[in-house]
Protein backbone atom coordinates (compact mmCIF):
# COMPACT_ATOMS: atom_id res chain seq x y z
CA UNK A 1 0.00 0.00 0.00
CA UNK A 2 2.72 2.48 0.93
CA UNK A 3 4.54 1.58 -2.32
CA UNK A 4 1.72 2.95 -4.47
CA UNK A 5 2.66 6.10 -6.33
CA UNK A 6 1.13 9.37 -5.16
CA UNK A 7 -0.48 9.86 -8.57
CA UNK A 8 -2.68 6.83 -7.83
CA UNK A 9 -4.39 8.57 -4.91
CA UNK A 10 -3.97 12.33 -5.48
CA UNK A 11 -6.72 14.71 -6.51
CA UNK A 12 -5.90 15.88 -10.00
CA UNK A 13 -9.15 17.26 -11.39
CA UNK A 14 -11.15 20.32 -10.42
CA UNK A 15 -8.33 21.60 -8.26
CA UNK A 16 -9.08 24.72 -6.29
CA UNK A 17 -6.09 27.04 -6.22
CA UNK A 18 -5.32 30.58 -5.19
CA UNK A 19 -3.38 33.12 -7.21
CA UNK A 20 -0.99 35.72 -5.76
CA UNK A 21 -3.10 38.63 -7.04
CA UNK A 22 -6.29 37.49 -5.26
CA UNK A 23 -7.22 39.21 -2.02
CA UNK A 24 -7.33 37.70 1.45
CA UNK A 25 -11.09 38.25 1.49
CA UNK A 26 -11.60 36.38 -1.82
CA UNK A 27 -9.55 33.39 -0.70
CA UNK A 28 -11.03 33.33 2.81
CA UNK A 29 -14.52 33.15 1.27
CA UNK A 30 -13.49 30.31 -1.05
CA UNK A 31 -11.88 28.39 1.80
CA UNK A 32 -14.98 28.79 3.99
CA UNK A 33 -17.37 27.85 1.18
CA UNK A 34 -15.33 24.78 0.18
CA UNK A 35 -14.37 23.79 3.76
CA UNK A 36 -10.67 23.93 2.95
CA UNK A 37 -7.75 24.68 5.25
CA UNK A 38 -4.95 24.95 2.68
CA UNK A 39 -4.73 26.02 -0.93
CA UNK A 40 -1.83 25.86 -3.34
CA UNK A 41 -0.98 29.20 -4.92
CA UNK A 42 -0.09 29.10 -8.61
CA UNK A 43 1.02 31.65 -11.17
CA UNK A 44 -0.49 32.16 -14.63
CA UNK A 45 1.45 29.13 -15.94
CA UNK A 46 0.11 26.84 -13.16
CA UNK A 47 3.52 26.76 -11.47
CA UNK A 48 3.45 26.41 -7.71
CA UNK A 49 4.57 29.63 -6.02
CA UNK A 50 3.19 29.19 -2.52
CA UNK A 51 0.60 27.80 -0.14
CA UNK A 52 -1.99 29.73 1.80
CA UNK A 53 -3.47 28.26 4.95
CA UNK A 54 -6.09 29.21 7.49
CA UNK A 55 -3.15 29.90 9.81
CA UNK A 56 -1.82 32.47 7.32
CA UNK A 57 -5.25 34.12 7.25
CA UNK A 58 -5.59 34.09 11.07
CA UNK A 59 -2.13 35.57 11.45
CA UNK A 60 -2.92 38.32 8.91
CA UNK A 61 -6.14 39.08 10.79
CA UNK A 62 -4.33 39.20 14.15
CA UNK A 63 -1.70 41.49 12.69
CA UNK A 64 -4.42 43.85 11.43
CA UNK A 65 -3.67 43.29 7.77
CA UNK A 66 -6.42 44.63 5.52
CA UNK A 67 -8.71 42.06 3.85
CA UNK A 68 -7.82 43.67 0.52
CA UNK A 69 -4.21 42.56 0.94
CA UNK A 70 -3.02 40.20 -1.78
CA UNK A 71 -2.45 36.52 -1.08
CA UNK A 72 1.03 36.89 -2.58
CA UNK A 73 1.91 39.10 0.38
CA UNK A 74 0.98 36.55 3.07
CA UNK A 75 1.41 33.12 1.45
CA UNK A 76 4.03 30.66 2.57
CA UNK A 77 6.75 30.29 -0.04
CA UNK A 78 8.86 27.61 1.68
CA UNK A 79 6.77 24.68 0.48
CA UNK A 80 7.19 20.96 0.97
CA UNK A 81 6.17 19.37 -2.32
CA UNK A 82 6.05 15.90 -3.79
CA UNK A 83 6.03 14.45 -7.31
CA UNK A 84 3.46 12.11 -8.87
CA UNK A 85 5.97 9.22 -8.87
CA UNK A 86 6.84 9.55 -5.18
CA UNK A 87 5.49 6.80 -2.97
CA UNK A 88 2.45 7.09 -0.71
CA UNK A 89 4.77 6.07 2.13
CA UNK A 90 6.88 9.16 1.48
CA UNK A 91 3.78 11.33 1.69
CA UNK A 92 2.71 9.57 4.91
CA UNK A 93 6.14 10.16 6.43
CA UNK A 94 6.02 13.86 5.51
CA UNK A 95 2.54 14.18 7.02
CA UNK A 96 3.67 12.55 10.25
CA UNK A 97 7.05 14.22 10.63
CA UNK A 98 6.17 17.71 9.43
CA UNK A 99 2.57 17.76 10.72
CA UNK A 100 1.29 18.69 7.27
CA UNK A 101 -2.24 18.16 6.00
CA UNK A 102 -1.82 18.81 2.28
CA UNK A 103 1.06 18.27 -0.11
CA UNK A 104 1.09 19.88 -3.54
CA UNK A 105 2.09 17.44 -6.27
CA UNK A 106 4.28 19.00 -8.96
CA UNK A 107 6.16 17.83 -12.02
CA UNK A 108 9.85 18.49 -12.66
CA UNK A 109 8.97 21.97 -14.01
CA UNK A 110 7.17 22.81 -10.74
CA UNK A 111 3.81 22.78 -12.49
CA UNK A 112 0.97 21.80 -10.15
CA UNK A 113 -0.42 18.39 -11.11
CA UNK A 114 -2.57 17.73 -8.06
CA UNK A 115 -2.71 17.57 -4.29
CA UNK A 116 -2.55 14.71 -1.85
CA UNK A 117 -3.90 15.03 1.67
CA UNK A 118 -3.33 13.11 4.87
CA UNK A 119 -6.97 12.00 4.52
CA UNK A 120 -6.21 10.49 1.10
CA UNK A 121 -3.50 8.35 2.69
CA UNK A 122 -5.73 7.36 5.62
CA UNK A 123 -8.55 6.43 3.22
CA UNK A 124 -6.30 4.18 1.10
CA UNK A 125 -4.77 2.42 4.10
CA UNK A 126 -8.16 2.03 5.80
CA UNK A 127 -9.83 0.55 2.70
CA UNK A 128 -6.98 -1.93 2.34
CA UNK A 129 -7.45 -3.09 5.92
CA UNK A 130 -11.26 -2.86 5.95
CA UNK A 131 -12.71 -3.30 2.43
CA UNK A 132 -16.25 -3.33 3.87
CA UNK A 133 -17.58 -0.50 6.05
CA UNK A 134 -17.17 -1.24 9.74
CA UNK A 135 -19.61 1.33 11.14
CA UNK A 136 -23.06 0.11 12.00
CA UNK A 137 -26.05 2.17 10.95
CA UNK A 138 -28.04 1.37 14.09
CA UNK A 139 -25.39 3.08 16.19
CA UNK A 140 -26.32 6.36 14.50
CA UNK A 141 -30.10 5.98 14.50
CA UNK A 142 -30.71 5.65 18.26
Amino acid sequence: MMNLEVRDIMTKENLIVAHPEQTIKEIANIMIEKHMQQLPVTDAEDKLVGMVTTYDLWKASRDGIDEGTLIGDIMTTQIVRITPKDKVGTAAELFALRRLKTLPVVNLDNKLKGVVTAFDVIRVVFKEEYPQPILFTEAFTR
